[in-house]
């Protein structure tokens, strides 16, 4: 449903900042709780869009349409720089998705309201937007001109501006002029950030031209073959170039293609947005390749970064595959975060019965069957406990019957963690 906009009254202190911070996994359980119950809903709804930064594709005011998708390189470049300082940002896909119920051309010069309207459709307190330009370059240069690109920060519940920006600087080195810009942007949505200009930079090296057009425009297409083929290209060209490694990675994942997943999801930079969601699938790729071992170091890494219940759950079932006894504790960390998950149950249940640990086995698939009275395997196992019959060697319907996750959610989790923090004000 489109919303119209409409201003409050009351004034906020500008350059306000969310955090995120460690928290006990008591916390971590009653968040990720939370993401599965109604509250959630109404929670989200009257506090997220406070804090929420929606960031629209720059408008193209040039004569040459050919560089539309400068517009997109810059929005992922603030965007990603944003989330990657622990501030709450609209997803691309949702942003994307409003755009095309408000019928709103890609790369039109908007009205301050259009934006506006926007940026209420998507459940955002902030946005960011702005435009770029090229002015030719003379003659008989070799220069591809010079590129000027402009950023606003509004706060849009309060209709007032917070931050206006410009570079500008040979098309050729756009990867640091939108890199100089993200800093600028997230210095002024984040005043309490303590890292410098040059660390910020180092962190993300220079991209050349053509690497970056071929990952935009992989990003764009909806043709998989091409994203393929364009998100190759840029990995070529720029070997160190992070992002497109993760997109190859998910694709040849979906593809089921696990072996060359892994080797792209290992190049992914750790100073990468999605490097923690590239872990998460680069054990899941190991583990569809009989690393077990390799899968387990991976997931038990994450585990310390983000203790989400999948990633315990898929810690716990690759540690089982190589007879680990540490198994049970990672099942029972992902039923103490996530007790409604039926899966978590049964895995606990199954690591409980191939120890012959039958009574505690029996109440965990018991739990398991509360949720998913359906589910066949439980319900053998949990007769298989009752009557106190271990494994046996050869039974094909008992054998590597532990359940992995295959859906990292790690986004709502951290949204609710920063909506939850202390503000921190300048």
């Amino acid at each position: 449903m489109i919303r119209e906009f409409t201003a409050a009254p009351d004034p906020v202190p500008t350059g306000a900042a969310v955090s995120v911070f460690v928290q006990p996994l008591w916390y971590t359980a009653l968040v990720l709780r939370w993401i599965r119950t109604p509250l959630l809903v109404a929670l989200l709804a009257s506090a997220l869009p406070a804090e929420t930064i929606l960031i629209l594709p720059s408008f193209n005011v040039s004569k040459s349409k050919s560089i539309d998708w400068i517009g997109d390189s810059i929005s992922e470049t603030i965007l990603e720089s944003l989330a990657s300082e622990g501030l709450v940002v609209v997803p691309t896909e949702t942003r994307d998705e409003v755009l095309r119920q408000m019928s709103v051309r890609r790369y039109t010069r908007l009205t301050t309201g259009s934006v506006m309207e926007i940026a209420v459709n998507c459940d955002a307190g902030v946005v960011v937007y702005g435009d770029l330009d090229l002015e030719p370059a003379p003659a008989g240069s070799t220069s591809k001109g010079t590129l000027k690109i402009n950023a606003h920060i509004v706060d849009v519940r309060r209709v007032r501006r917070r931050g206006t920006f410009q570079v500008s600087g040979p098309l050729d080195n756009l990867s640091s002029l939108q890199t100089g810009l993200a800093w600028q942007v997230v210095k002024a949505l984040s005043p309490a950030l303590t890292i410098s200009e040059e660390e910020f930079r180092r962190s993300r090296p220079r991209i050349r031209l053509d690497a970056l057009e071929s990952y935009v425009r992989g990003l764009l297409t909806p043709v998989l073959d091409q994203k393929h083929k364009l998100f190759t290209n840029a990995a070529r060209l720029e070997p160190t170039y992070s992002q497109p490694c993760f997109q190859l990675g998910r694709l040849n994942f979906a593809s089921k293609n696990y072996g060359a997943a892994a080797e792209w999801f290992q190049k992914v930079a750790a100073a990468d947005l999605h490097y923690r969601e590239a872990l998460f699938f680069l054990g899941l790729s190991r583990y569809n390749t009989g690393d077990f071992k390799g899968a387990a170091d991976v997931f038990r890494n994450l585990s310390g970064m983000v203790p989400l219940p999948e990633v315990w759950n898929n810690l716990g079932a690759t540690l089982l595959r190589i007879n680990d006894s540490t198994a049970e504790a990672a099942f029972q960390k992902a039923v103490e975060i996530d007790p409604a998950d039926p899966d978590y149950h049964f895995n606990e249940g199954y690591a409980l019965w191939k120890k012959n640990s039958f009574d505690a086995a029996a109440n965990a698939f018991r739990a398991s069957l509360e949720r998913k009275p359906e589910d066949d395997t439980a319900t053998l196992l949990l007769g298989r406990s009752l009557k106190q019959m271990g494994p046996r060697p050869g039974d094909l319907r008992t054998e590597a019957q532990e359940r992995l996750k295959t859906e990292y959610n790690e986004s709502a989790w951290l949204a609710l963690k920063a909506m939850l923090a202390p503000k921190k004000n300048p």
